[in-house]
């Protein structure tokens, strides 16, 4: 494991310490925890981003729409099986 040194405001390392404390956990570990929970959130962010522009793109539509044309065939020849 890594190393990593940071310089922090002191408000927000006393909310640190004082949030570690509480939760009875090291503060590495409650960074740990904190920045994989942003990250996760910047990556659901970016595929919501990449949705509504592909929502604006009428030829990534047009595709879906054929696509979902050719599926509904599919599940009407599998119902009539």
């Amino acid at each position: 494991m890594a190393t990593f040194t940071s310089s922090l405001p002191d408000w927000l390392l006393e909310q640190l310490n004082e949030t570690a404390k509480n939760l009875k956990l090291p503060k590495n570990k409650l960074i740990e925890k904190a920045l994989l929970i942003y990250l996760d959130q910047l990556k659901k962010a970016e595929y919501i981003k990449s949705y509504k522009q592909a929502a604006d793109d009428e030829d990534i539509m047009a595709i879906a729409e054929e696509g979902m044309i050719s599926y509904f065939k599919q599940i009407e020849e599998n119902a009539t099986r």
